[in-house]
Order: structure tokens, then C-alpha cells, then sequence
């Protein structure tokens, strides 16, 4: 492998940046690991107007169907890591009524590395990122103004009349 001026820049560059961290976590362990205040995004521009604001036994109903359907999606999630671990091990085949095949994805997802390395190879610096769109997040408030994501089991669903 040939070593070119540039090649030498980026390793001597890795190997300050490197020396700084360690420096950093000798000096100011604390800043490292110091806990920040959770990020929150602005809202949206089609939130309600004041004069639209719906009933607030509405928002709460709505709400708590909302942090139920969360904690059912992530049960359903964590059931579904479960079965694939051994689903996934298997043999294409039949198994009872349960037939196991893989299929090739129709999905595609842009290449970071090979990006990268274009981007690199032609001067252009850091991939341009952006951004993803903010998510909801809802958690129960308790008497100290704090919140906690625990949902009751007593949750009143909020039925969705048929159209």
C-alpha cells in the first residue's frame, strides 16, 4: 500500500483527534458522560389553532391511545426479534403449515461507504446529511410535573367509527 501526502494527512489527523479524546476523557471524565437535557423539535406548522383545539377529555382519550398503541407496537416488536431468532435459522422448507422461504428484498438503501468513498475520492468533503422528521413522543405526567412512559393497563381505547 502506498502512502501519499494525503493518505498521511488523514492518519495524522485520525491520530490527533484520537489523542484529544483520551486527553478529554482523563481530564473531564464527567463531560463525557455528563446526562443532557432531552432535544425537542418545534412544532409543526398544522397544529391546532385555538379556536380548533379539540375537548381536552378528547386529547387525553387520544393520547393515552396513543402511548398504548406505542407500548403494544413495541411488545409486538420485541415477540417478533424473539420468533425470527429461531424462524431465521431454519432451512428453506415446509414445516407443518408454515412454509419458510427467503426472497430477495425489493428495497434499497443508498450505499454510505461507496458514497463516502466518492465523495473522498473527488475533494468534496463530508456527505451531506439532513436531518430525519421529529418524532411524537407522549409520556404520562405524575403529581411532580415529571413523566414517565408507563402506560395503565386501565387505558380507555378510543373506538374509530367505520366510514
Amino acid at each position: 500500500m502506498r502512502i501519499t501526502p494525503r493518505s498521511a494527512a488523514r492518519r495524522v489527523g485520525r491520530a490527533l483527534r484520537v489523542a484529544r479524546e483520551a486527553v478529554r476523557s482523563v481530564v473531564a471524565p464527567g463531560a463525557l458522560v455528563q446526562e443532557q437535557q432531552p432535544e425537542t423539535a418545534p412544532d409543526p406548522a398544522d397544529v391546532f389553532g385555538p379556536d380548533e383545539m379539540p375537548t381536552p377529555e378528547e386529547i387525553e382519550r387520544a393520547v393515552a391511545d396513543y402511548a398504548a398503541a406505542c407500548e403494544e407496537t413495541r411488545a409486538a416488536e420485541r415477540a417478533k426479534r424473539r420468533a425470527k431468532k429461531l424462524a431465521g435459522r431454519l432451512p428453506a422448507g415446509r414445516y407443518g403449515r408454515w412454509q419458510v422461504a427467503r426472497v430477495p428484498s425489493s428495497r434499497q438503501t443508498p450505499d454510505l461507504e461507496a458514497i463516502r468513498a466518492t465523495y473522498a475520492r473527488l475533494g468534496l468533503g463530508d456527505v451531506p446529511m439532513r436531518a430525519c422528521a421529529p418524532s411524537l413522543r407522549v409520556t404520562e405526567a405524575n403529581a411532580e410535573g415529571t413523566s414517565t412512559t408507563k402506560v395503565p393497563a386501565e387505558t380507555p381505547r378510543l373506538e374509530l367509527a367505520a366510514a
